[in-house]
């Protein structure tokens, strides 16, 4: 490595981020982002989207941890790399994750976990070694000095509502045959998190058999990925719950066979409504992507008595309660993180059906912002037409 580029690798940069200090509390500030630790790389972002995850992280799910830079959903370019690092370069277009992959450990060969052992997905806010790469300058502090700059967390092991992001590399995979100008690359950031979540619940976690049939709860950008799973694992029912009428085209738009506004019956559970589309059964897989406590029940009594499977994909809850007898009737409830995808292994697959367009990811997106125009996030997520937002760094 040339001494020009090594110097650039243990420089300090300065540049915009959004600083989250509370329940949506989110401004663009000036942050300091340092360099690349031995294992580390440096990213300079692209493109974001967001998440609910991000808001509920925001308001301090699971744990309360600010200040913070927000965003775990990506796309970027590597700008500087640690002196360990082997697979990934300068100028590679990565995607940052927050699940990673030794493919080594006993979750790794297991065939039935994405939970890495070796590098273990984390809600601490911090980088591997307990530290964060992320600071608040010292700016009119006495002294002055890194010594004392406030720290900031990161968003899961990333942090991508910033110009540059700094991440364990092995938390990072590189889009292969990807360019810049290809007009798909913006909406791969929808597969760091969101979509793909979705699309494994159905395809790793729930493992939906050709002709079944599938309920997904909630049609937000994970509650479609969940329904393009279930497609193209071959179900023959695919049932959309949702109470936003519009959802109703958006879960045609990628294959969903039926669609229930529960608003429009009142009177009756979503489990019954369910129930009166499949001979009185149920389904048998059920994918909860609300993250509404209440509904875990309904979706476990919304599948078949003795082999009905449900997929817990939503989160915000971190405690709740479900009826043992719909459990003791035979049904399986299961969480995910990431919906069982393994970064090295699945996303390439998803990544090559984004370029040759083969998941309308184009159908998602619904907004465009500026990283400066973050705030504007809090009300366009809140609108009924909003399902994806794309933020162009």
């Amino acid at each position: 490595m040339s001494s020009s580029s090594s110097s650039h690798r243990n420089s300090v940069i300065k540049c915009k981020g959004v600083v989250c200090r509370g329940p949506e509390e989110w401004k663009v500030e000036e942050i300091e982002v340092d360099p690349p630790q031995a294992s580390e790389v440096r990213i300079k972002m692209l493109y974001a989207s967001i998440c609910h995850t991000d808001f509920l992280i925001s308001e301090g799910f699971p744990l309360p941890l600010y200040p913070r830079i927000l965003g775990h959903e990506g796309i970027g370019v590597v700008e500087s790399v640690g002196e360990k690092v082997a697979e990934l370069k300068e100028g590679d277009l990565v995607m940052p994750c927050y699940v990673a992959e030794c493919g080594e450990c006993e979750n790794c060969t297991s065939g039935v976990t994405n939970m890495c052992l070796t590098h273990p997905f984390t809600f601490s806010g911090l980088m591997p070694d307990g530290t964060s790469r992320l600071h608040l300058p010292a700016a009119g502090r006495a002294g002055g000095g890194a010594s004392h700059r406030q720290p900031l967390y990161h968003l899961l092991s990333c942090s991508t509502w910033s110009e540059y992001a700094v991440s364990d590399a092995n938390f990072v995979i590189k889009l292969q045959d990807f360019q810049p100008d290809l007009p798909q690359l913006s909406l791969a950031s929808f597969l760091s998190c969101g979509f793909s979540t979705g699309f494994g619940a159905a395809q790793v976690e729930a493992r939906v058999e050709k002709g079944s049939s599938v309920a997904v709860l909630g049609l937000g950008a994970v509650g479609l990925g969940a329904v393009e799973g279930a497609k193209v694992q071959g179900a023959a029912t695919i049932i959309g719950v949702d109470k936003n009428e519009m959802k109703r085209e958006k879960g045609k738009a990628f294959g969903m066979t039926h669609f229930i506004n529960p608003d429009h019956s009142p009177d009756r559970s979503i489990s019954d409504l369910i129930k009166d589309l499949t001979d009185g059964l149920g389904v048998d897989y059920c994918i909860e992507c609300t993250g509404v406590a209440p509904l875990i029940t309904e979706a476990l009594d919304s599948t078949k008595v003795g082999k009905g499977k449900v997929i817990m994909v939503g989160a915000g809850h971190t405690s709740f309660s479900v009826n043992s007898v719909s459990l003791l009737a035979g049904r399986t409830l299961k969480g995910t993180i990431f919906g069982g995808i393994k970064p090295r292994f699945h996303l390439p697959l998803l990544l090559d059906r984004c370029k040759s367009k083969e998941i309308p990811l184009d159908k998602l997106l619904t907004h465009e912002i500026q990283l400066g125009d973050i705030t504007k996030a809090i009300e366009m997520v809140h609108s009924q037409d909003c399902v994806k937002i794309l933020i162009r760094i």
